[in-house]
């Protein structure tokens, strides 16, 4: 059965000590030792798996905002360097919506 981390995080220390023991990695060295935080991503170090949790945006084209909000940083900038403050302003309260429409849709 493979092993992922919500799997690993939900487990007992001994449980995670046992899953170390079988490991021949420098990464679960001295694991009879660590804590459960500390022993958790060594676990997952030795095992390959990924400890950051993806959120995944429900209802909303992620990636179409995403390429939006890196067009606004583009004007941004030139904004900037064109001391132009209304277009500045504008710009800055577009990418302060998409940000937090993208914050609301994240489950």
């Amino acid at each position: 059965m493979p092993h992922t981390f919500e799997k690993l995080k939900s487990k007992t220390l001994e449980d995670l000590r046992a899953i170390a023991q079988g490991l021949d990695n420098d990464a679960v060295k001295g694991f009879s030792q660590m804590n459960k935080a500390h022993l958790l991503p060594a676990v997952c170090q030795a095992l390959g798996i990924d400890t950051v949790v993806h959120h995944h945006a429900k209802g909303i084209d992620k990636e179409a905002i995403k390429a939006r909000m890196r067009d606004l940083k583009k004007r941004r900038e030139s904004a900037l360097e064109t001391h132009d403050h209304a277009l500045l302003k504008a710009v800055r309260r577009e990418l302060h919506h998409y940000n937090r429409q993208i914050r609301q849709h994240l489950h």
